[in-house]
C-alpha cells in the first residue's frame, strides 16, 4: 500500500510497556467489572436454557464491546508513548464517545467469531471421519483452508477497527473498507501483532498447564479469572496498538491530506479557477521573479508573460521570499 511505512520499534514497545504496566493493569481492572458481570450473566442464561452452546456465551461479546472502546483509547495512547494519561478519565471518554459504533462492532465480531469457530470445527470433524471418499476429503480440506484464511482475515481486520474508530471520525463503511485494505496491505505489522498475541497465549497456557498439574479445578478456574480480569484484554490491546497503530495513523492522515487537496482543487474548478496556487508556486519561472510587479493592485489579478498566467499575489509572495533568502545570505557573508 502507498504511504509512509511506520517502523515497529521494539525498544519503544518495551519502554512504554514497562513504564505504563501499572496503567495497563488498571485499565484491565476497569474492563474486568463489566467482563465479570456479563460473562456470568450469559453463563447462567446458557445453563438455564440447557443448550450448552458456545454461541450463547459468546453473545457477551456484544454488550462488552462498548467497554472495550475505553480499553482501546487508553492502550492506543500508551502505545504511542503519551505521558500523563489519566486512565479512568480516558477509559470513560472512550466509552462515551464510541459506544454506539462499538456496539455495532460487537455484533459484527460476534458473527465473525461464530462463523470462524463453527466452520473450522465442522470441517475438522468431517475430515476426521473414517472411510471418507478421497474426492470428498480433498474438498473438505479446501473448505477448511478457506475457513482458516477467512478467520485470519477477520483477525487482521479487527486489529484496525477499534483503533480506527476511536481515532478518526469515519463512517462504519469507511472504517471496515480501510481495515480490510490494511489487513493485507500492512501484512508485516499484522504478523508482528499476531506474534505478540501468540506470546501472550503461550504465557497464559504455560501458567495454566502448570496450575493444571496440581489436579485442582478450583485453582485452574481462579488462575484463569485472575489472568482475564487483571491482565490479558488490556495487554492484548496494547500489543495490537503498538504493532499496527503507527502505520495505520500515517496511512490515514496522508489519505486525508490527499483528499483535502483534491477537494480544494475541485472547489477551485467550480469557481472557474483552473490554476492552483500550489501548482503556481512550484512552476513559477525565474523570469517572473524579475518582473516589476505593483504590490498595491489586486492580488487575485493574473499576469500574462511568456505564454504563462500567474496570480499577482503568488509572484509577490515568491519575490519577498527570495529577497528574504538573499538578505540572510548577505548577512552570513559579511560575518
Amino acid at each position: 500500500m502507498a504511504g509512509k511505512k511506520a517502523k515497529f520499534a521494539l525498544t519503544d514497545f518495551f519502554n512504554n510497556l514497562f513504564n505504563n504496566f501499572g496503567k495497563i493493569v488498571f485499565t484491565n481492572l476497569l474492563f474486568a467489572v463489566p467482563l465479570a458481570v456479563l460473562v456470568t450473566a450469559f453463563y447462567f442464561l446458557d445453563s438455564a436454557l440447557k443448550l450448552n452452546g458456545y454461541f450463547i456465551l459468546m453473545l457477551s461479546i456484544i454488550p462488552l464491546s462498548p467497554f472495550f472502546a475505553g480499553v482501546t483509547l487508553v492502550t492506543s495512547r500508551l502505545a504511542r508513548g503519551k505521558e500523563n494519561v489519566d486512565v479512568f478519565k480516558t477509559f470513560i471518554e472512550g466509552i462515551k464517545n464510541n459506544w454506539k459504533r462499538f456496539l455495532i462492532h460487537g455484533v459484527i465480531t460476534y458473527f465473525a467469531v461464530i462463523f470462524s469457530y463453527f466452520s473450522i470445527r465442522l470441517y475438522s470433524a468431517l475430515i476426521s471421519q473414517p472411510n471418507a471418499d478421497s474426492f470428498f476429503l480433498v474438498m473438505l480440506y479446501v473448505c477448511l483452508i478457506i475457513s482458516i484464511i477467512i478467520a485470519v482475515a477477520f483477525l487482521f481486520i479487527f486489529f484496525y477497527v477499534p483503533s480506527m474508530t476511536v481515532t478518526f471520525d469515519l463512517s462504519l463503511k469507511n472504517i471496515y473498507k480501510n481495515s480490510a485494505l490494511m489487513s493485507f496491505g500492512e501484512l508485516k505489522h499484522n504478523i508482528i501483532a499476531t506474534f505478540g498475541l501468540f506470546v501472550i497465549v503461550l504465557f497464559c497456557a504455560t501458567i495454566l498447564i502448570f496450575v493444571g498439574n496440581t489436579d485442582s479445578s478450583i485453582a485452574l478456574i481462579i488462575t484463569t479469572a485472575i489472568l482475564m480480569f487483571v491482565l490479558v484484554p488490556a495487554l492484548a490491546s496494547y500489543v495490537i496498538n503498538a504493532s499496527v497503530y503507527p502505520g495505520m495513523y500515517n496511512l490515514m492522515t496522508e489519505k486525508e491530506k490527499r483528499s483535502k487537496k483534491i477537494d480544494k482543487k475541485m472547489d477551485n474548478r467550480r469557481k472557474g479557477q483552473f490554476i492552483d496556487e500550489e501548482d503556481e508556486e512550484n512552476n513559477i519561472a525565474e523570469e517572473f521573479l524579475d518582473l516589476d510587479v505593483e504590490e498595491n493592485k489586486d492580488g487575485d489579478e493574473y499576469i500574462f508573460y511568456n505564454g504563462k498566467m500567474v496570480k499577482r499575489s503568488v509572484i509577490i509572495k515568491m519575490k519577498k521570499e527570495r529577497e528574504k533568502a538573499e538578505g540572510k545570505s548577505d548577512e552570513s557573508k559579511t560575518r
